[in-house]
């Protein structure tokens, strides 16, 4: 079992760096790994069309998809989905190979232990349209970061790897990024403090477009994937 982690792909639209990296490789690969995607996927997105598209293309690698969910997601189709238990937490089987790991949840997947926290603030939203291409539940609610929280402490706060869509607010703020909002500092910093009060070996991350990584655990994704 092994896991392959990948930054945004906005539906079709920066796909081919997955499709590429498969490409040729199919026999290394089964569906009992997995490709771990750290938001804005598309799944669920705002084209039926290109959802379609972004769908069939993750369902033939020959890997599982994992994703957390980022900004630019339909959060209406995407929480449509009822709610299961997977690997010790909680997800929506958006197809049986095709699984959306819910925000706080702590997942054991064949003994490697991640925490998720997708949601991240868009900077774009007044260009989008709210519950079409925008929606306001791309912030966590206060009931996310409490279950957040709460699952973490019963982990003894050590997990092997945590996954998010954006960044806790010290490296965001080291990567050049800064809080444009107040929901957005509210997020960062509850990111922030999982990572000061939590053990882990790395922490995944995408939304900024970059291919970064900082204080050598936290790694900023886009175009580069990275095994474990």
């Amino acid at each position: 079992m092994g896991f392959v982690i990948a930054g945004d792909i906005h539906g079709t639209l920066d796909i081919t760096k997955i499709v590429d990296f498969f490409d040729g490789r199919e026999d290394e690969f089964s569906k009992d790994d997995y490709l771990i995607i750290c938001g804005d996927v598309g799944v669920c997105g705002f084209s039926v069309t290109e959802q379609n598209v972004t769908r069939r293309i993750l369902r033939n690698l020959p890997v599982t998809t994992l994703f957390v969910d980022g900004n630019h997601e339909n959060f209406a189709e995407l929480n449509s989905y009822g709610v299961d238990e997977w690997n010790g937490g909680k997800v929506h089987f958006i197809e049986s190979d095709i699984i959306h790991l819910m925000r706080g949840q702590v997942y054991n997947i064949g003994g490697t232990t991640f925490f998720t926290f997708g949601g991240a603030y868009s900077i774009d939203k007044m260009y989008r349209a709210e519950g079409i291409s925008w929606f306001p539940e791309e912030i966590p609610s206060r009931e996310e970061y409490e279950e957040g929280w709460k699952n973490l402490e019963k982990a003894h706060f050590k997990v092997d790897y945590i996954l998010s869509h954006t960044g806790p607010r010290e490296i965001a703020a080291a990567m050049g990024y800064k809080e444009l909002s107040d929901d957005e500092v509210e997020l960062r910093q509850y990111l922030q403090r999982v990572a000061d009060y939590t053990e882990f070996e790395a922490w995944y991350f995408g939304h900024f477009h970059d291919d970064t990584e900082v204080e050598d655990m936290f790694y900023c994704l886009y175009n580069d994937m990275i095994e474990l």
